[in-house]
């Protein structure tokens, strides 16, 4: 008989950049759930949105300085070696070939939750990791269709069941709404305004010393 981990948190995103919006959802989750850490993994290549604007070499630099000094949380570059389309279905086969015992709780938003039917190979996903849904009181779930299947079948009140089950169960939590958008700090740096307080002051250094988001990349 093997000896389950405890669960890791998996958080994947553009990251373009990273704000507090992500950061805030993973620490939350962190602490409600007991969780050993969230691990931060920046794709590559997105295939539910637009390509990022910043590199993958700068949105990985500015999530290992946003963490940095919080033990709670590290950052995977494995999306980014593996280049490529980024499916969480590879990745998540990947860490489970890693840390056979560890139960793995997939962090998504409401949003994302919503769609998570159109996702490459989504019921897969499942059978690899847990899933722990950001929820926000102004989004109203479903009571047909697939998400609402998955809910039936899936959705445990218990939050315990993601550290004695390395896979299978769905965690609805409610985070702290931080309505903080990407897209909206990007154009703010490119018309030269400040985005202090929607991201930390170390990634708005980063992203001032290599020009990152400049008007003529927006």
């Amino acid at each position: 008989m093997y000896h389950i981990q405890q669960a890791i948190g998996i958080l994947g995103g553009t990251f373009d950049p990273i704000h507090f919006g992500h950061l805030r959802t993973a620490l939350e989750l962190y602490q409600a759930l007991d969780l050993a850490e969230v691990r931060f993994i920046p794709c590559y290549q997105p295939v539910h949105r637009k390509l990022p604007i910043a590199s993958s070499e700068d949105r990985l630099a500015m999530v290992r300085s946003a963490i940095a000094g919080e033990p709670a949380f590290s950052v995977d570059p494995c999306e980014i070696h593996r280049k490529g389309p980024s499916y969480m279905i590879d990745t998540l086969e990947d860490l489970r070939k890693k840390l056979p015992d560890t139960p793995l709780c997939l962090i998504i938003g409401i949003d994302a939750f919503l769609g998570f039917p159109s996702w490459h190979r989504y019921e897969e996903i499942l059978q690899l990791a847990n899933l722990v849904v950001a929820h926000r009181p102004q989004y109203h779930l479903p009571h047909t269709g697939t998400v609402a299947e998955l809910m039936k079948q899936r959705l445990t009140h218990n939050p315990a069941a993601i550290h004695e089950n390395l896979a299978g169960h769905l965690v609805l939590h409610p985070v702290t709404p931080l309505e903080i958008s990407a897209t909206d700090i990007r154009k703010q740096i490119a018309m030269g305004r400040n985005p202090r307080y929607l991201l930390p002051d170390s990634v708005y250094k980063y992203i001032q010393q290599h020009g990152v988001y400049s008007l003529s990349h927006i």
